[in-house]
């Protein structure tokens, strides 16, 4: 008896392959999820606690300094509580799933998921999006093709979605007085003078970013003798910002393009040549020109200097 074997015979396998795959893979999934949601049942939180949980964790220095973000947009400032502080908070409310999924990977992106899950009321906040594998620069879109890079790129966009499903499960004023005990910490638990920390935060800046101490007073709107703590706590903000890449030095500072000295010229020499033809009448027009030089050198040294460069 003759077998007559079709091609269309090994298509078909690998979808039902992959179908039991994925079937396994949710199954599992739910009842990691049942189990979860009845233990949480069992043993609900006690929200006194973990409220005062949430406070003490913000009390510490380490924490509150990282706990805000801060970022220009359409002429504001946008603010709010950073990914570092939302999961102090959904660790210490407790009985909360949240993390990051990557569904799927083709086509030179990824298909995530965030997700945050308050498995005692049942209460859930889902973010499905797609991050294009590639890095945005002055000189256009460059693909990505290192995995760490991807990985990080997915890191990057998966926490700010996850930072937004976890402050949608928890109370908005469990969040504020959370935000307002970091602020407290971090007003009354510096033991080092301002002064000190604002001289070492301009030196950061310009270390890190090439941002001068003019361009930051500037943007405070006064010198630094006269910084605040709120002043500080904004520069911490625009620094964790420009650090985590989610803004420019361009959105916060303006920057001077470097000047060229070759194109620079003297705004007093025709007032210097005015000036010597009515002092020096009669005189030769030799030492008129000899004057001018000279008046030329003394503006050159005094005022042309390039910016950033004052001493």
């Amino acid at each position: 008896m003759d077998y007559m074997t079709n091609a269309n015979d090994f298509t078909q396998v690998q979808p039902q392959t992959r179908n039991t795959q994925t079937e396994m893979m949710i199954s599992r999934q739910a009842q990691e999820v049942q189990a979860a949601m009845v233990i949480a049942k069992k043993f609900p939180r006690d929200e006194v606690e973990s409220f005062n949980r949430i406070l003490r964790a913000c009390q510490r220095k380490g924490l509150a300094e990282g706990a805000m973000y801060e970022y220009p947009r359409g002429g504001t400032k946008v603010t709010g509580p950073s990914i570092r502080l939302a999961e102090a908070m959904a660790q210490n409310w407790g009985n909360i799933d949240f993390g990051i999924l990557e569904l799927e990977q083709k086509s030179g992106e990824s298909q995530v998921m965030a997700y945050a899950w308050d498995l005692e009321t049942n209460t859930r906040q889902t973010k499905v999006f797609s991050v294009p594998h590639m890095r945005g620069t002055k000189r256009g879109n460059v693909p990505l093709t290192d995995p760490r890079d991807i990985y990080e790129m997915v890191a990057n966009q998966g926490a700010r979605r996850l930072r937004a499903c976890i402050l949608g499960v928890i109370p908005g004023d469990v969040v504020d007085a959370a935000v307002e005990e970091c602020h407290k910490t971090l007003v009354s638990g510096n033991k080092e003078p301002l002064i000190d920390r604002v001289r070492k935060g301009i030196k950061l800046f310009e270390d890190k970013f090439s941002v001068t101490k003019e361009m930051i007073e500037k943007y405070i709107g006064c010198k630094t003798e006269a910084f605040s703590e709120n002043d500080m706590l904004r520069l911490n903000n625009v620094y964790r910002s420009l650090r985590d890449g989610m803004a420019k030095r361009e959105d916060y500072f303006e920057i001077t393009p470097p000047v060229d000295e070759k194109d620079v010229q003297n705004p007093f020499e025709g007032k210097t040549q005015e000036k010597k033809k009515k002092s020096e009448k009669g005189s030769q027009e030799e030492n008129s020109e000899g004057a001018v030089t000279d008046g030329a050198e003394e503006a050159d040294s005094g005022q042309l200097l390039l910016p950033g460069t004052e001493q």
